[in-house]
């Protein structure tokens, strides 16, 4: 970038031919964002795997059986779909900035909330708990605001090493998926015993409040974002030429076309319906491994629960870096190369975990810490390669929608790996739906497309 300005984008209407760059994003609000963006999304994590941590005590309390248990997590799963598929087309219209806000401040409520719940009155307990643990969707759909985000910020940046390396830089940020779970499963181990579970929900409140707050006091809305609005304002007073030549200027691509069916146009239909395909398969491995990995280290490998929590202290850390490593070599070697490698090695090691050459604690934390690394780590890469493949129009929307997949992905794996577990065991389950299952999305995205268009655009006068 040849010259650093700190001024707002230009939004005048340009002469015949002019070019003009997107102003760049300081040193100072770089890093702003970029710790910003790693605390909403560990909070929003936390708040996400507090359910799955704290499901035993809640069935207790609740009156459930195992079966119900399933039934309610299910249900919940159907409803996060619905809000994660709603909420890309809001953040294209909202802002990155507003976006963050809503998303971290609808997991404050959604956790404060929680807390509040009646038990005992069977069918309006359930519902209620199914209606608002829906909304934990906000929560998860954070990672696709913070892609988008992060993904313009670093196009401008007048930090050269965040501009040339990208994908290193977004997966420290990513690695909050492990951080959230890591602190779920600390606080509920410290806590859980003496406050109970309703504690622990209000704890999650907090920090999200807090970091809504300064959200609207520091983070600063990227100037691509600023130029579609303008470009969209445009378009609705009807001055739809003068939105072409300003888009034109800044070589972006203008459309009026609205998002959710901008995603599925010729060129950008084929890395939809892949990386929906992936990651609903994926989400199988997820919801056996990442999820359900107490019950998986118990009922297969014999495991005591103790232990296994410790165990997956141990093993969230390795996966922590997972992050970091893919999203470094995703920068050396293509993001599309290191996402399928690494799905296709994590099948692979947790099948090992599986079989009964892992019979020792360390082999068993070895395999499994491995695979987990390979399975989660992918998810930097995939994150910010996503953005990458969609225009600034429908960017939220895209990552938003395939995100939304995980939902599907958690229903289809969690009921084939209940069937087959009642029949053939849980180790045998985990073998053909989970490992099997990851493999597979590894191969699957051998099908994604290079994203021409959105690089084109990203890089208009450097291309």
């Amino acid at each position: 970038m040849s010259t650093i300005n700190q001024a707002g984008v230009d939004l005048t209407q340009p002469g015949p031919d002019e070019k003009r760059r997107f102003p760049a994003f300081s040193k100072r609000n770089t890093s702003v964002a970029t710790v910003l963006a790693l605390l909403a999304w560990t909070v929003a994590v936390f708040d996400y795997g507090l359910f799955g941590t704290l499901l035993p005590a809640m069935q207790q309390e609740f009156g459930w059986s195992a079966t119900e248990a399933y039934a309610i997590n299910t249900w919940i799963a159907v409803g996060t779909a619905v809000v994660c598929f709603a909420i890309g087309p809001i953040i294209d219209r909202l802002g990155r900035r507003k976006g963050m806000m809503a998303t971290i401040g609808g997991t404050a409520v959604v956790s404060g909330i929680t807390a509040l719940i009646p038990t005992g009155i069977p069918f309006l307990s359930n519902g209620l708990l199914v209606l608002v643990r829906s909304f934990g969707g906000l929560g998860f759909s954070e990672q696709a605001v913070n892609a988008t985000y992060m993904n313009e910020v670093y196009q401008v940046t007048e930090v050269a090493d965040k501009r040339k390396r990208p994908g290193f830089h977004y997966s420290f940020i990513q690695g909050g998926w492990p951080l959230g779970f890591l602190l779920a499963s600390a606080l509920a181990l410290a806590f859980l015993p003496s406050l109970g579970w309703r504690a622990l929900y209000l704890m999650a409140t907090v920090p999200a409040a807090i970091i809504v707050w300064v959200i609207s006091r520091k983070l600063k809305e990227t100037p691509q974002f600023e130029l579609h609005h303008r470009l969209t304002e445009l378009e609705k007073r009807g001055n739809t030429d003068e939105a072409h030549a300003l888009a034109r200027s800044y070589g972006v691509e203008h459309s009026s076309v609205a998002p959710l069916k901008r995603i599925w146009e010729p060129h950008l239909r084929r890395n939809t319906i892949v990386f929906s395909l992936a990651w609903i398969i994926n989400f199988f491995g997820i919801t056996i491994f990442s999820v359900l990995g107490s019950s998986v280290l118990k009922n297969a490998k014999g495991v005591q629960l103790s232990d296994a929590f410790w165990m997956l202290i141990v093993i969230n850390l390795l996966a922590y870096f997972g992050y970091v490593f893919h999203g470094w070599i995703g920068d050396k070697i293509g993001r599309k190369r290191t996402i399928i490698g690494g799905w296709i090695i994590s099948g692979i090691c947790f099948a090992v975990m599986l079989s009964p050459i892992a019979t020792s604690p360390f082999m068993i934390i070895l395999t499994y810490g491995a695979g987990l690394f390979f399975l989660v780590g992918p998810y930097a890469a995939i994150q910010y390669f996503m953005a990458e493949c969609y225009p600034v129009s429908c960017r939220a929307t895209g990552t938003a929608f395939i995100g939304a997949m995980s939902q599907p992905g958690t229903i289809i794996g969690g009921a084939l790996f209940t069937a087959l577990a009642a029949g053939s065991g849980t180790g045998t389950a985990a073998l053909w739906v989970g490992a099997l299952g990851t493999l597979v999305s590894g191969v699957l995205m051998i099908a994604a497309k290079p994203p021409v268009e959105a690089a084109l655009e990203d890089h208009p006068h450097d291309i």
